[in-house]
């Protein structure tokens, strides 16, 4: 998942960017950015977001998956032209309204920015991205200077996540942050 800033009441949660248009009748076409496609079963709005920033509330009338996409119907959009216009828009639903984790499991958009330390106090960055590598994820962090290290979301490695707080704790092996 994508997408959010703090706990304030417009923090969003990104599920869906639309891609094109399909069919007749104003259906879009979306890559899913959501681990929980199961989650429009429930929803019957979404916070549009224009690719210069605007927001919108629209209103869901349906919606079905083809492939790894989701096809998104919504409402007073009845026309090829129309679905057209919602291209490059992101979908996104409240932050209260995210799926619930497991504990020790967080969304990526929680990892970012926080500063990483190690468990010695010494200071390595903020994590810039959350990579996945198709195996254990890898957490961006980057430094003052720009430079990027790369550090395994492995329990070994990653000893304290505090997503509140904004800091994560590390014990690298020997070499990791010298890579």
């Amino acid at each position: 998942m994508n997408n959010a800033e703090g706990d304030n009441p417009e923090s969003l949660v990104v599920v869906a960017k639309a891609v094109k248009a399909r069919g007749l009748k104003g259906e879009i076409v979306a890559n899913l950015l959501t681990d929980f496609p199961e989650r429009f079963g429930s929803i019957q709005q979404l916070i549009a977001l224009s690719p210069t920033g605007e927001q919108r509330v629209v209103q869901l009338e349906g919606y079905w998956f083809h492939q790894d996409r989701v096809v998104l119907k919504i409402a007073e959009c009845d026309s090829v032209e129309a679905a057209k216009t919602w291209v490059g828009y992101e979908f996104a639903v409240p932050e209260a309204d995210r799926v619930p984790l497991p504990e020790d499991y967080f969304y990526h958009w929680e990892l970012e920015g926080c500063s990483v330390e190690t468990t010695g106090g010494n200071k390595i960055g903020k994590v810039r991205e959350v990579m996945r590598t198709g195996g254990v994820e890898m957490l961006v962090v980057a430094d003052e200077s720009g430079r990027d290290y790369l550090v395994p979301m492995a329990a070994s490695i990653v000893i304290d996540i505090d997503t509140a707080g904004k800091s994560i704790v590390i014990d690298p092996p020997e070499g990791l942050l010298e890579l």
